[in-house]
């Protein structure tokens, strides 16, 4: 969960460098540092804090003439943030970037200190540094001791390079986490993402596991990490602009993000709505392969599993197909027993979330069919599962997904409703009715927009409480998981989610006149049994927000504010009910002064279990 940079060419590697490191501060932002060639030697400078912090570093002990250098912005995994214990690590002949987890690192530490080094930090990066910096003594050979040092090494890692013995080349290899290459005209870079390097190029190669680059101004030259014979790569072009890295003119990524849902959402959905018929042939999934599916997992972290708990209801209810949602990270202890016609669905918006990488890795080599929904269509997990559905959202910079979110629900109605036609439980007019409804969200989802001022106004009046809980029943109680996320992530406000016919099952003891409940009451199916609950709530004098269709009434006793949704069919309300809590969970975040792109203790991808 670290951004990694690196530079090689005939300009300024230290500007390419902060630049990079700037676009990339969402994936970590705890410490940040870099090294250069400056002469033929390898100069570092690193601090704890983010990159404005290293530009006091740099004015204060400036760096010149280095047209080659990595870069690193962390977020902690071993060792607290500290200058000691940020990125770069080396001595004067190695200096390396490290994004992932060495789960024998200490292993190699202890077999370091045996052959006479010390260590100065508490990552385990710095082994990695140590141990080649012992085969480049032994080996003499820059690719041989690379190669040596991946064979030590277990777990997860992406890894720049620089050797001192060749000042003019930048080496990089990488297993589980994410690493690019682009390619320039007489410079090329890497990166852990495409952010770093829109505005330098949009042509990269894709580093696979086993392979390493050795990378000069004027050429980039690939591997195989055992016997160094030159692998072709297929050359690859981003498709999204610089303009789309930036804020356009909103106060924050988060903001601009919620605000770019409408369109997200009809680039989505529109290339698969083909005559009021839904099709995934564009993602190579066809009819007969989607029919033979007998049961789903649906696997993700956070946000992800929360659009896939709403996944579960529908396609359970419209397609009557039976789906288990797990939790990735729990995913792989839990044995699962698969069956033919089984089918893992990986939801992830990086795709390159290090649990659900293991969950689709144990399901592909138990057999199973994979089918991925990811944002970014050369991720791993893109790659690696046997489908994928891509939503078309465009870049999410903001560490509290919004639009991903969003995208993925959309995915999932549709393939409810695909599903269902194709078990013949919905007409083909039921399924038109349904797809004209759907498609009509976006203009709601514009409207509750144009409405933000009752949230920055719900905001202002409950900034300062202490702790909430989140109710709600059937499709609410998922929405009920993700608002609270949204809130304890970026309000910092403690949250808890529960479905409202449970609360009084022991949480209840927890309710006082301190306590605020916001209380989803969107289903009108079952809005009057949720009702019951939000009165026992009020009963112990605690403080209630009513998030409710304007065709309901509720005795005004049973709430302290109401906040009103236009009233659709009860399964598109989780599309409308989120976008008022996502603004209000952001709202709360900016009276509190919080960074709310950069949330404390987060990042953005987590590519380490």
């Amino acid at each position: 969960m670290c951004g990694i940079v690196g530079y090689v060419g005939s300009n300024d590697a230290v500007d390419f460098l902060i630049a990079g490191l700037s676009k990339l501060e969402y994936r970590g932002y705890d410490s940040v540092g870099l090294s250069v060639f400056d002469h033929e030697t390898i100069l570092t400078r690193k601090t704890k804090g983010r990159v404005d912090d290293l530009r006091k570093v740099l004015t204060s002990r400036p760096l010149h003439s280095a047209t080659l250098g990595i870069g690193h912005t962390r977020w902690a995994t071993h060792g607290e943030p500290s200058d000691l214990n940020s990125h770069p690590h080396g001595n004067f002949r190695v200096s390396i970037v490290h994004n992932g987890i060495i789960e024998n690192y200490r292993q190699i530490k202890e077999r370091m200190i045996r052959k006479g080094y010390s260590f100065s930090s508490e990552t385990d990066t710095e082994t990695i540094a140590k141990c080649l910096d012992y085969y480049m003594v032994q080996k003499g050979e820059p690719l041989k001791a690379i190669s040596k040092v991946i064979e030590k090494l277990e777990g997860s890692y992406a890894l720049g390079i620089l050797i001192k013995d060749t000042p003019d080349t930048l080496y990089a290899i990488r297993k589980d986490s994410p690493l690019l290459i682009g390619l320039g005209d007489h410079e090329n870079y890497i990166a852990s993402d495409m952010t770093a390097l829109l505005k330098y190029t949009k042509r990269y190669y894709l580093l696979e596991e086993g392979e390493i680059a050795i990378i000069t101004k004027d050429s980039v030259r690939i591997v195989d990490c055992e016997d160094f014979l030159e692998i072709t790569k297929e050359e690859h072009y981003a498709d999204w602009d610089e303009e789309s890295a930036e804020k356009g003119g909103y106060p924050h990524f988060m903001l601009k993000e919620i605000h770019e849902q409408p369109d997200a959402f009809r680039r989505t959905i529109t290339p698969r709505i083909i005559r009021n018929t839904i099709s995934f042939e564009r993602d190579n999934l066809d009819d007969r392969t989607l029919a033979s599916i007998r049961k789903f997992y649906i696997v993700a972290c956070g946000t992800a599993m929360h659009a896939g708990m709403i996944g579960k209801s529908l396609i359970e209810r419209y397609a009557r197909t039976p789906c288990d949602v797990v939790i990735a990270s729990e995913f792989r202890y839990q044995d699962p027993i698969f069956q033919d016609g089984d089918c893992v669905l990986i939801i992830s918006q990086s795709g390159e979330t290090a649990d659900s990488l293991a969950a689709l890795r144990l399901a592909k080599q138990a057999g199973v069919m994979t089918l991925a929904i990811v944002n970014v269509v050369g991720s791993s997990i893109a790659r690696e599962a046997d489908f994928v559905i891509q939503t078309i959202g465009g870049l999410e910079i903001a560490v509290a997904s919004t639009k991903a979110y969003y995208m993925q629900l959309s995915i999932l109605y549709l393939l409810a409703f695909k599903l269902a036609a194709l078990h013949d439980l919905l007409s083909s007019q039921e399924l038109a009715d349904l797809l004209h409804d759907f498609q009509h969200m976006e203009d709601v989802a514009r409207d509750m927009l144009n409405q933000s001022g009752n949230d920055q106004y719900l905001a202002s009046l409950y900034q300062g409480v202490k702790s909430m809980f989140f109710i709600g029943r059937g499709l609410d109680y998922g929405l009920a998981l993700e608002s609270s996320l949204k809130m304890k992530e970026i309000s910092y406000i403690h949250c808890e989610a529960y479905p409202a016919g449970e609360l009084k099952h022991g949480t209840i003891s927890l309710i006082t006149e301190d306590s605020m409940v916001i209380a989803l009451a969107s289903s009108k199916a079952i809005v009057e049994k949720t009702i019951s609950n939000i009165k026992e709530v009020k009963a112990r004098k605690a403080t209630v927000l009513l998030v409710v269709r304007d065709d309901v009434e509720v005795a005004e006793d049973a709430y302290n504010q109401k906040l009103t949704l236009p009233s659709y069919p009860d399964v598109f309300m989780p599309l409308i009910e989120i976008i008022p809590m996502q603004l209000l969970a952001y709202y709360m975040a900016v009276l509190k002064g919080n960074d709310v792109d950069k949330p404390r203790n987060l990042a953005k991808s987590v590519t380490v279990e």
